[in-house]
């Protein structure tokens, strides 16, 4: 059963968290999964990752930006994405093309069809079926991701934690919009609440939805 199920958020909502928790449920279910995320999922694309997400690229212009996201998905969907899809196994990604349109496009305020293009170009036809968007407040989901950069011992992926909050507004107003627009690929879900209550949550919906299709 191919299915391609993406997770999307503002920083610290708890995509992450939620995307493997979820793939526990599925393997209980009988459905295991392919877990994988952007940027990174691959050795190329976890090179460009340490670029993109490494504070002291602060100059980084927002063109440069765009185009290594676009470089970093392609190699990502060449590699492991749509093989996997065409094995007819469940891959669940955090963040895809949505992310460039909210963080790139509402973010940066970029060009919206040069973003379309350079989405098309580097994920060719793959689309989400699903898309779990775990929507909560800004301060609520920057607090939460400052809280793990200071508590993790690796990199300090910190570049966009650093942006103003005004940034991250226009991109979960990005995701908002994007969900409206879509209603029967995005599952919206309160972030707000507890890790326990956000599962229970998206487990629900994506299951009911798998059983559907």
């Amino acid at each position: 059963m191919s299915t391609f199920i993406t997770f999307e958020g503002i920083e610290g909502c708890g995509k992450t968290t939620q995307m493997k928790l979820l793939s526990r449920h599925l393997a209980e279910k009988g459905f295991p999964a392919v877990m994988t995320r952007e940027p990174g999922g691959c050795p190329i694309s976890l090179k460009i990752r340490d670029i993109l997400l490494d504070a002291a690229n602060s100059r980084m212009v927002p063109l440069a930006e765009l185009l290594l996201y676009a470089a970093a998905r392609a190699q990502h969907v060449a590699e492991v994405i749509k093989p996997a899809l065409d094995a007819g196994k469940i891959v669940l990604c955090d963040r895809f093309t949505d992310a460039t349109v909210a963080y790139q496009g509402y973010g940066r305020q970029l060009d919206q069809s040069l973003i379309g293009e350079l989405n098309r170009l580097a994920a060719g036809n793959v689309r989400p079926g699903l898309t779990v968007l775990i929507d909560c407040e800004v301060e609520t989901g920057l607090k939460r991701a400052n809280d793990r950069i200071e508590a993790s011992t690796g990199a300090r992926e910190e570049r966009f934690e650093l942006e103003s909050v005004q940034f991250h507004r226009r991109v979960r107003e990005g995701y908002l919009r994007l969900a409206a627009a879509e209603p029967d690929r995005f599952i919206v879900i309160d972030g707000d609440r507890s890790v326990g209550e956000v599962e229970e949550s998206i487990s629900a919906a994506v299951l009911a939805r798998l059983d559907k299709g």
